[in-house]
């Protein structure tokens, strides 16, 4: 019966993750589609990936401290909830400003949403099993890639833009229903400090002035910069210089999701035995190769679809291994503060991102995309290298 309601918990927690991640995803691909329906530039696409990026990062920041108070299952369920209903007003989305205004909303309910999985298995799950739990939620990631963004892709194709996130607005309702029915509230002990501006301030400012914890959200922030230096523009720069269509570009992010869908789980039962960091290390560095070199190297349909496959595994590999390092930091009380904080810098990282990578593109190309992206991996690299513990995997954590 146990086995049983773990099961249930990760299926709930990964159609979450499966459609809270696959509309953020979706944008890469099917951005030309929306610049040309909409007639708006390139720069302006990149706001768009701002503006929800932007006010994740703000709800987010609020959105820890309330997990820490409140429990996990109450925020799980308020933003699924939201998001569920931001997905489906992308379909009266008809205008530049009304796309813009539902993805702001949408990047609010993700904010919610953060740090919600992450913290509730760090709370539900020994610390020697975090890395196999984490791989299993996170893997609902690598399924969008294989299943959700080649489907959305091809519907933006075939039907309008705004399919995809009508799509991703109903798996994200039965989410909502499983996490009502099947999720409960996690053992461990809650916050004690009432909700308010200036104890969350003080939480906030605590784990900022901890190096160890002060680092963490710098490892998000380099890690969601550069994965966005790198995506965002990939598809317009695969239509322009290698004629690359709608069914190729459904095709190449199935097959990157098929990678990341083997290496997540994988690597997050290796790490429970060898350790996070040496995976997170490692995986970082192939990274931040394979992104510098990648504006090069990919020429021609097998070069494209086995490097961008590389890129997707080594992705799915640091993952669920930082994750797991990073919710062994604090104890219980703090842990959704902590992960909403670092997952607000990732997303601040993403919202920069947008920006520099449409300068960057119009201005020098996408090489310079590229390498700025490694370098930031490199960075990423030496702060969890040299800057977080490793927790030993034998000992438990206490709560608190």
């Amino acid at each position: 019966m146990a086995a049983r309601s773990e099961w249930r918990i990760l299926l709930a927690l990964w159609l979450m993750v499966f459609s809270a991640s696959s509309q953020v995803v979706i944008m890469a691909p099917i951005l030309p589609r929306i610049g040309a329906t909409l007639g708006i530039g390139e720069l302006e696409q990149g706001s768009l990936i701002t503006a929800y990026a932007v006010m994740l990062s703000v709800m987010a920041l609020v959105a820890g401290p309330v997990s820490d108070r409140l429990g996990r299952r109450v925020i799980l369920l308020a933003g699924s909830g939201a998001m569920t209903g931001a997905l489906l007003l992308h379909g009266v989305a008809y205008s530049f400003a009304a796309l813009l205004a539902v993805r702001a909303l949408a990047g609010a309910a993700g904010g919610l949403l953060s740090g919600a999985a992450v913290s509730y298995v760090g709370d539900y799950f020994p610390y020697e099993r975090r890395g196999w739990a984490n791989g299993w939620v996170m893997s609902g990631i690598a399924f969008g890639q294989i299943a959700g963004i080649p489907a959305g892709t091809l519907l933006a194709g075939l039907a309008d833009f705004r399919w995809p996130f009508l799509m991703f607005g109903l798996t994200m309702a039965l989410a909502t229903l499983l996490i009502w029915r099947y999720v409960p509230q996690p053992p461990g002990v809650r916050s004690e400090l009432p909700l308010s501006l200036r104890n969350v301030l003080r939480r906030y400012y605590e784990l900022l002035r901890r190096p160890t914890t002060a680092r963490s959200p710098l490892v998000y922030f380099l890690m969601f910069f550069s994965i966005g230096l790198f995506l965002i523009y990939l598809p317009t720069w695969l239509e322009r210089t290698q004629g690359f269509r709608t069914e190729e570009m459904a095709l190449l992010f199935l097959v990157g999701g098929l990678a990341n869908v083997v290496a997540g789980p994988l690597a997050g039962r290796l790490s429970d035995r060898v350790g996070r960091k040496p995976l997170i290390v490692g995986a970082t560095l192939g990274l931040a190769v394979l992104m510098a070199g990648a504006p090069l190297l990919m020429q021609g349909d097998v070069a494209i679809f086995t490097l961008f496959a590389l890129a997707m595994a080594l992705v799915g590999m640091r993952m669920s291994p930082l994750q797991s390092l990073l919710t062994a930091l604090v104890p219980g009380a703090r842990r959704g503060s902590l992960m909403s904080l670092s997952i607000a810098l990732g997303q601040l990282g993403i919202g920069i991102s947008g920006v520099a990578a449409g300068w960057l593109y119009t201005q020098y190309g996408y090489l310079s995309n590229a390498l700025l992206g490694a370098l930031a991996l490199v960075l990423m690299a030496l702060v969890v290298g040299y800057g977080l513990p490793e927790p030993d995997l034998r000992a438990s954590v206490r709560e608190g």
